[in-house]
C-alpha cells in the first residue's frame, strides 16, 4: 500500500459495481444472440432485454449515488462516470434493437444480422474482461489486448452492416428495407459504444500507467 493511500482510503467497491454492470451488459448480449437465433416467443424474449436494460439503469443509478457521496475513489470521478454511461450506452442499443425487432413485427432475422449480434457479443465478452482487469494496472498486456480485438470487432461489425444495409436494396419490400436498415444500424450502434469502452478503459490504464 502506497503512502497515499494509507492516509486516503479508496473505495475499492466501485470495482465491483463496474465489474457488475459489465456483467448486465454481457447478459444483455446473450439474450440478444438467443433473440435472434432463435427467433420464437419474441415477446417473451423482448421483455426480458427489458428487464436487463432496467437492471443497466439502475446499475449506472447506483454508481452515480456512489459517485456523490465519495471524495476519494481509485479512479477518478470523471471517467467512472464515463465508463458507466459508455456500459449503459452499449445495452441502450441492445435493447432498442430487441424491442424494433418485436414493434415493427419482423418475421425472420437474415443471417448478416445474427453475424453482426455474434460480432456484438464478442465484443461485449471483451469489454467485460477489460473491465474486470481494471482492479490490476499491472495487467497492461491483458487490458491492450482486450481494447485491441474490441477495436478489431467493431471493423468487423461496419463491414457485415455495409454488406447487409447494401443487400437490404436490391429487393423490392420498402418498408421491410426500413425496418432492416434501422435494426442494422442500432446494432452497429452498440458495437460502436463497445468501442467507445475501450477507449475509456484505455485512458483510465494511461492516467494510471
Amino acid at each position: 500500500m502506497g503512502f497515499k493511500e494509507w492516509i486516503i482510503p479508496q473505495e475499492k467497491h466501485f470495482f465491483e459495481m463496474l465489474e457488475q454492470q459489465a456483467d448486465i451488459v454481457l447478459e444483455g448480449a446473450e439474450t440478444l444472440l438467443d433473440l435472434v437465433k432463435n427467433f420464437d416467443h419474441v415477446t417473451e424474449k423482448r421483455d426480458k432485454m427489458k428487464m436487463i436494460e432496467d437492471k443497466g439503469d439502475n446499475a449506472v443509478h447506483d454508481i452515480s449515488q456512489a459517485l456523490n457521496k465519495t471524495f476519494v475513489t481509485p479512479i477518478d470521478h470523471d471517467d467512472l462516470s464515463k465508463l458507466a454511461s459508455r456500459l449503459d450506452d452499449i445495452l441502450d442499443y441492445m435493447e432498442s434493437a430487441s424491442h424494433r425487432m418485436w414493434s415493427y413485427e419482423i418475421k425472420r432475422i437474415p443471417p448478416d444480422m445474427i453475424k453482426l449480434v455474434e460480432i456484438l457479443l464478442a465484443s461485449t465478452k471483451e469489454v467485460n474482461h477489460a473491465v474486470k482487469d481494471l482492479r490490476n494496472f499491472k495487467r497492461k498486456n491483458e487490458i491492450v489486448n482486450h481494447c485491441i480485438e474490441i477495436n478489431r470487432l467493431e471493423n468487423i461489425g461496419d463491414v457485415i452492416t455495409h454488406v447487409a444495409v447494401a443487400g437490404l436494396f436490391k429487393t423490392s419490400d420498402v418498408v421491410e428495407i426500413i425496418k432492416l436498415k434501422e435494426i442494422y444500424e442500432h446494432l452497429e450502434q452498440a458495437t460502436d459504444k463497445c468501442e467507445d469502452a475501450a477507449d475509456v478503459i484505455k485512458d483510465i490504464f494511461i492516467k494510471h500507467s
